[in-house]
Parts: structure tokens; C-alpha cells; sequence
């Protein structure tokens, strides 16, 4: 059963085994001091507890015992009898039976055939013999019934059987981890610092010493942090029940459904999460299912369900609660809105979509015509977005009259430590979670144009509206016009892009988050702090925050909407394009490249006649691009003597592993219809015409394919030839 064991069977196996070495313990000190109430009180509570749940979990023998074990020990709690060694001997035997059982059932998952009559005969009888009655014991030579013989300890085995689940399960204090896992954000910063030193200076052996330390913080970071993450469903537990009361003081039919389940989270955000998520859900069934009576006069069924589910996405994980019931009457949200004086009734006429839903956010409104002990008293979806903001998270509402609502939250997987890209601003330096990053642009002269008096870039199809950190953050003059030579950071706020303009870029890195303190909470364009490479501090930019005071999730958003281009067409493709050693331009499309990297050519080595460097906690095959392309193909003793300081590299996943191409020069992101003309070479999808080039668009699964195969006959071939 190990493999296929049920998480709360396996969880009552733990307990239990640790619950019986505390009974062992607590029997021999009262052997030693039978007056002992707390010693009485904790055996007492341990098999209470053992029986309670086996009883739950329908292990019917095992319940039996433990109940029996309970009733003598009750005895000896509320003084009615004293401990005496026959006692001690009898339930120290219990603990052996019951070590046994927990084998059995972890073993094949039932607690076995024999119902242990003597065991229970006995405990029975002590329970049942007068106060300050003392038995005499047995004979030394006399063996115990077969039911209460603990079970025999086999060579290299311990007395009292110990299973697996125990072996590979051990308990630690939430403070201990706490404790790691700030110890190892120090060590992250360490290893910045070294990363910093070793790339100012020509030393190799810096150079390699910092490399290993990377790889290990890397290997430690990963291995801490999933100590602390606990599957999401810790967070909804409760909601079904939390439903079933409400509907029923409702008169309505409700149930929960979940998906995602084993979505794992940081321990500190479930806990921060498990208020919000409770009151989405009573939101949900008061506000959004109907009663049994208008859902069927609707044409739904009886019963409404609402669906909570979580998943990852952009290395965020995305939690939604989904209600079939009524959605939003948002003209009945706008006239509420005008009655409480929130706004104008001009105001509510040229509302939005979403600024109307966005007032059921503010603090003290609400739609219930009246207040009850549900609801009514306009508490609550305010405090839900801050508390969900205070970890970094976002929420979001849509709704469908009569169709039902959804609200969407993404937080972060961890809090500790988090990739972000460090963006320069007038000497400033901030940091950008990459969670939130879509691309980077270089930007050129004249680039940026002004429309409706915002300053906008015309990337592709969208015109994205511009927003300068030097200017939002008041770091000194800035002119968007004369851009030439900055970047233009495009990210993710909700549902609204935006071009961040900063002055230069760095590496990507890993930084230790430092929450700000009680009187900074007001700056909404931070998220918090943290310790630079070079001892230095740095703010982390808070990307929504910083979108809103710059007014890009407003009017201006939805003016540039409708000064969008063409529609795309429905068959546009994302494409990567790159060159060639040679400048030939090739493509691959987007959804194979997994990420871009760029290597120091110092940092590969060779396996055979293969190239690979360290990446994360696994090793990176590298492949040149002329390897795969036939007719470019070269000796393979020429692998990797002419590749560049630099090298520039598409990392494709296939399956769970990763190949490395490497390739000239990567050129540009492009969106637009494939209108592929014949291509004359196998791994060749076709040609065509990209920015005014002749691109070919190559199979990079195929054509990976294509070089294992290859070898594979070579192999072939140089085996034949040695035999």
C-alpha cells in the first residue's frame, strides 16, 4: 500500500507511531510515580486520541483495542485505580498490538483478521478490579496470551514494528524553518555579493568558486522552500461546510467543488489567503446563487455550484472561485453607487465595465438592500483586496448577468526569495519581478509618440501606453522624445500592459524580499526592499501600484484600445527570429523557446564530443545551431572553437528535459500570419517574409529528432566497423 496510500491514512500512521513512543515513555514514568496527574492525563489524551481517529477512518479492530486501552486509563485518571505493574505490563503490551496493527494496515491497508479477544479480555478485567486491588503477576515463566506478545524484533529490526512512513517523515518546528529559510536568503545575498566580485575580476578560480556556490545556494534555496509549501487545499478545507451552513440558513442547495488541489503554496501565504478565499465563497452563495425556485425558473439546476480552483501560471499561482448563480447587475451597482454619493449620476452613466465593478471594492459599500447577520454592512471585498495585496497578489472580478461570476487571485508562490530583473533609473536601481515582465524592447529615437497627451509605443499590433520611472518617481527632468539608447520594459498590471522607460538594465537575479515598515505602507509604487549585489539597498517595484499612480488602468487605457490597428487575424504566430553565424535570419515559433539565456563561453565544458554548462540544479546540453542544419554541418572536433565570448541561447523543453541552442544573434520577438512558401531542405518548415526579410522557419523538434538520429547510425556504423 506504500505507493498508493491515502495523505490521511498516512498522516494517522505518523501520529500514531509517534502517540505510542509517547505512551511507552509516560507508562514508565508512571510505573515510577503512579501519582502523577499530568503523566495520567497525557496517556489518557494520547489513546482518546488514537481511537478517535481510527474510529474515523473505519479500522474497526484497531478502535476496539484503543477503546478498551481508553476505558482502564480513564480509571486510572479519576483515581477509581491505581497503576500497578500487571497494568503497566498489559498496556505497555497494547502499544506493541497496536505498532502491530499500524504495520498491517500500512502494509495492505486493513488492520487484519484477528480481532485480539484476549488483549481486550484482559484490559477488561483490570478495568474492573477494585481500587487498590494489586494482582499478583505472572510467573516469570509464564508466557503472556498470544494477543498481547509484542511482536518479535527480527534481526537489524526495532522492538515494536516501525514502518516507512514514519522512516521518511520527520516533524519540525515551523520556527526552526522560519529560521532556515532567513538564513538562506542571507546566503542568496552572499552569493550576489560573490557574483558581483567575480565578475569585476579576470580570476578564474574566483570565477569557478563563485559558479559552485550558485549551484549549491541554488540546489539549498529550492530544497528550503519546499519545506515550507503545503498543498493549497489547507486553505479550503473548511469552505464546504463553510457553504452547507449558509445555504441551509438560506433555504438554498449549494455545493463546493474543488480543482487543483495539490497546487503548493508557501505556508505564510495559505494562511494569509484562508480569510479572502472564505469570504469569496459566503459571497458566492448569498449574492450570486439563486434560490431552488429561481435557478429552475431560470432553466438551471436546483443546486448551484461554486468552483474553486488553482493552478500555475507565469510563476504565480492563479486561484479562482467561480459561481453559476446570478452575476452582477451592474446598473443596480451604479445607481447604489450614486445613492451612497460615491459618485455623480453623470459619473455612473459614463461608467465602464470595469470601473463599475471595481466600486464593489470600496470600503463600506454594498448592494443588499438590507443588512442581516450574512450581510449588508459593506465589510468585507475591501478588506479582502488589501489583505490579498499585502502579499503581493492581485484580484480581479468578472461576471456574466445570469451566467454567474469569477473572481480571480494571483499571488505569489513564496514570499522569501523571488527572480526579478534590476532596472536602472538616474543611478537609482529597482527591482522588477520578472512575474510580472512580458519582454524588453530597445527603444529608438522617435519611437515614442504622443497621442491623446500620453506617451505611447506602437509594439506590434497594441499601442502600449509609457510610463517614465524617472519621471512617476520624481528622480529628475525626463523627455520621452529623446529616448535613443534606454529600454522599454514592457509588463503585466491585471489586465493592462504597459511600457516601463528606465535608463539601462541588468541580469537577471534572485533577491531576498525585506518588507518595508509600517510607515512606508502607504508607497504604493514599492513592494518592499532588498540588499543589492554590492551591499547596496533597492526598492521592489509594486507593478500594479505603480500602474495606477501612473492612471494607465483608466481612461487613457481604453482611448488607446480604441486606437488599436487592424484586428489581428485569427491565424497570427508568434515567432522567435534569430541569426545565423553567417547573418542568415531564422525563426522558430515562440511557444518552443522555453527561455532566453545569454553564457559566459568560460562556463562551458565538454562531455564527449557534446558541450554542456551548469543550469539551476541540472546540466544544460548546448547544441550549435550548425549541428542541426546539414549542409552547415562541421568536424566534430571543430565543436565549440569558434563560438563567441557571449552565447546567445534558446532553451527548449522537451518533456522534462532541456536542450540548449545556440545560435548567432537573437533578433526580435515578431507576431504575424504564417504565409509559408515551400522550403527546399528537410527541418525546414517553409519561408517567408519577416520585417521585410527572407526568413526560414525552422522544425526545431524535427530537426533535434533528425540530429539523434543521425547519431544513432553513427554509433551504428562505428560499431560495425570494430567488430
Amino acid at each position: 500500500m506504500p505507493g498508493e496510500m491515502d495523505e490521511i491514512v498516512a498522516e494517522f500512521l505518523v501520529e500514531s507511531y509517534e502517540s505510542l513512543d509517547r505512551l511507552d515513555r509516560d507508562l514508565l514514568a508512571l510505573e515510577r510515580d503512579p501519582h502523577s496527574r499530568e503523566v495520567l492525563a497525557s496517556t489518557f489524551r494520547t489513546m482518546h486520541t488514537i481511537k478517535g481517529t481510527c474510529g474515523f477512518l473505519g479500522f474497526a479492530k484497531l478502535e476496539r483495542i484503543a477503546h478498551a486501552a481508553e476505558n482502564l486509563l480513564a480509571g486510572l485518571r479519576d483515581g477509581s485505580l491505581s497503576i500497578t505493574p500487571q497494568t503497566a505490563g498489559v498496556l505497555l503490551a497494547t502499544g506493541d498490538v497496536l505498532r502491530l496493527i499500524l504495520r498491517q494496515i500500512e502494509t495492505n491497508g486493513t488492520d487484519g483478521e484477528d480481532d485480539h479477544d484476549a488483549l481486550v479480555e484482559d484490559l477488561g478485567k483490570l478495568r474492573g478490579a477494585p481500587t487498590g486491588a494489586r494482582p499478583s503477576a505472572p510467573p516469570a515463566a509464564e508466557a503472556r496470551p498470544p494477543a498481547t506478545q509484542p511482536a518479535p524484533a527480527g534481526p537489524g529490526r526495532r522492538f515494536g514494528f516501525r514502518g516507512a512512513v514514519i522512516d521518511t517523515t520527520v516533524r519540525v518546528d515551523v520556527n526552526v524553518l522560519d529560521r532556515l529559510m532567513t538564513l538562506v536568503g542571507e546566503l542568496v545575498l552572499a552569493r550576489n555579493q560573490l557574483a558581483a566580485l567575480a565578475s569585476d575580476r579576470t580570476d578564474p578560480s574566483l570565477a569557478s568558486a563563485a559558479q559552485s556556490v550558485d549551484r549549491i545556494t541554488a540546489e539549498l534555496q529550492e530544497g528550503v522552500m519546499k519545506t515550507r509549501l503545503q498543498p493549497i487545499r489547507t486553505a479550503w478545507a473548511t469552505l464546504p461546510r463553510v457553504a452547507r451552513d449558509l445555504a441551509v440558513a438560506l433555504d438554498k442547495r449549494v455545493r463546493i467543488e474543488t480543482d487543483g488541489d495539490d497546487t503548493e503554496l508557501d505556508r505564510s501565504i495559505i494562511e494569509a489567503i484562508k480569510d479572502p478565499l472564505t469570504h469569496i465563497v459566503r459571497n458566492a452563495v448569498d449574492h450570486g446563487i439563486e434560490g431552488p425556485e429561481a435557478r429552475i425558473a431560470a432553466g438551471k439546476p436546483e443546486e448551484g455550484v461554486v468552483l474553486v480552483r488553482a493552478y500555475h501560471e507565469g510563476g504565480q499561482v492563479t486561484i479562482e472561485v467561480a459561481d453559476d448563480g446570478a452575476g452582477i447587475d451592474l446598473n443596480a451597482v451604479r445607481a447604489k453607487a450614486v445613492e451612497l454619493a460615491s459618485v455623480t449620476p453623470e459619473q455612473a452613466k459614463r461608467m465602464s465595465e470595469r470601473e463599475a465593478i471595481d466600486l464593489l471594492f470600496l470600503p463600506g459599500f454594498s448592494t443588499a438592500d438590507h443588512v442581516t447577520t450574512v450581510s449588508g454592512r459593506g465589510v468585507g471585498m475591501d478588506v479582502v483586496r488589501t489583505n490579498i495585496e499585502r502579499v503581493g497578489g492581485s484580484i480581479d472580478l468578472s461576471s456574466s448577468r445570469g451566467v454567474g461570476t469569477t473572481f480571480k487571485i494571483r499571488i505569489p508562490l513564496t514570499l522569501a526569495i523571488i527572480p526579478v530583473l534590476i532596472a536602472t533609473s538616474r543611478d537609482e536601481r529597482f527591482a522588477i519581478p520578472q512575474a510580472t515582465l512580458l519582454e524588453l524592447v530597445d527603444v529608438v529615437t522617435g519611437s515614442i509618440e504622443i497621442l491623446h497627451e500620453v506617451p505611447v509605443y506602437r509594439l506590434r499590433d497594441r499601442l502600449l501606453p509609457v510610463v517614465s520611472l524617472a519621471r512617476e518617481l520624481q528622480l529628475g527632468g525626463d523627455d520621452e522624445g529623446s529616448s535613443a539608447g534606454r529600454f522599454l520594459v514592457v509588463l503585466q498590471a491585471d489586465d493592462r500592459r504597459f511600457g516601463l522607460l528606465v535608463d539601462g538594465l541588468s541580469d537577471p537575479s534572485e533577491i531576498v524580499v525585506k518588507p518595508l515598515g509600517p510607515h512606508l505602507h502607504g508607497l504604493e509604487a514599492f513592494a518592499g526592499a532588498t540588499i543589492l549585489g554590492d551591499g547596496r539597498v533597492g526598492l521592489i517595484l509594486d507593478v500594479v501600484g505603480l500602474a495606477a499612480r501612473a492612471g494607465v488602468v483608466g481612461d487613457v487605457h481604453e482611448r488607446l484600445d480604441a486606437e488599436r490597428t487592424d484586428d489581428p487575424p485569427e491565424d497570427v504566430q508568434a515567432l522567435l527570429v534569430f541569426a545565423d553565424a553567417a547573418g542568415g535570419r531564422m525563426a522558430v515559433p515562440l511557444d518552443l523557446v522555453d527561455r532566453l539565456e545569454e553564457f559566459p563561453r568560460a562556463v562551458v565544458e565538454r562531455s564527449g564530443l557534446d558541450l554542456a554548462l551548469p543550469y539551476g540544479d541540472r546540466i544544460l546540453p548546448l547544441v550549435p545551431l550548425h549541428e542541426l542544419l546539414v549542409e552547415r554541418r562541421r568536424a566534430p572536433r571543430h565543436a565549440g572553437e569558434d563560438m563567441p565570448a557571449e552565447l546567445q541561447v534558446l532553451v527548449h523543453r522537451r518533456g522534462e528535459d532541456l536542450v540548449g541552442l545556440v545560435v548567432g544573434r537573437i533578433i526580435d520577438i515578431v507576431e504575424q500570419p504564417l504565409e509559408l512558401q515551400p522550403a527546399g531542405r528537410p527541418g525546414v518548415t517553409g519561408t517567408m517574409f519577416v520585417q521585410g526579410r527572407i526568413t526560414e522557419i525552422l522544425d526545431l523538434p524535427g530537426l533535434l529528432e533528425m540530429r539523434e538520429e543521425r547519431r544513432r547510425l553513427d554509433i551504428s556504423a562505428s560499431a560495425g566497423a570494430a567488430s
